[in-house]
């Protein structure tokens, strides 16, 4: 059943996107899975798959999920997925006339992130983990946050709504598709949050 919370606050989302984005037609995707989830996921925002299904981390995205689950011995339903952006920012190839992803814009970003912080207070998670620069960058507030020097550890951080919350950052899943190197370090990492989890459940 879902929190009757977290569908008003979908709903305040999308009513308010769909004002600002009124002239254009966009699919807005929110977060999905259940409240006081010890475990919630913060990716970048939704790709080709995710607006067609209307649903986080789905198609390429769910398959390195899934990998991700395996490693923490979790199953999807015991953790909480959205992302950062609540839809797909798109770029049109002038040859092909094609849609692919592109990172989102600062500006993309700082429209979504108040409805964002809303889910984390209202999902109360233990561990926050973000999936890239995009998301770190949007939790800790500070454009100069990378993976590559916070990843791996935990970071107890005040959000911009003045929560605390445990973060642990992660290289996305998708990187390690196009850089092999990072598999190991990010398979380290994992193990880490397991362990974590693990304490936290006992």
């Amino acid at each position: 059943m879902e929190n009757k919370k977290l569908v008003k606050l979908k709903k305040d989302c999308f009513d308010h996107l769909k004002e600002v984005y009124a002239p254009e037609e966009r699919i807005f995707v929110f977060g999905e899975g259940n409240v006081g989830s010890c475990l919630m996921l913060v990716g970048e925002a939704p790709g080709k798959d995710e607006t067609i299904k209307q649903r986080p981390f789905v198609g390429k995205a769910g398959k390195n999920l899934d990998a991700f689950i395996d490693v923490l011995g979790l199953n999807r339903g015991k953790m909480y997925v959205t992302n950062v952006v609540k839809f797909r920012p798109v770029k049109k190839s002038e040859k092909t006339g094609r849609l692919s992803n592109r990172p989102p814009t600062k500006q993309e970003v700082n429209l979504c992130l108040p409805f964002l912080l809303k889910e984390i207070d209202l999902v109360k998670p233990q561990i926050v983990v973000s999936l890239g620069n995009t998301a770190l960058q949007a939790l800790t507030q500070d454009r100069h946050s990378t993976v590559g020097n916070m990843h791996g550890k935990f970071f107890d951080i005040e959000l911009k709504s003045g929560k605390r919350i445990l973060l642990f950052p992660l290289y996305h899943p998708a990187s390690i598709i196009y850089n092999r190197s990072l598999r190991e370090i990010y398979n380290q990492d994992l193990k880490k949050l397991r362990k974590v989890i693990e304490s936290k459940s006992t």
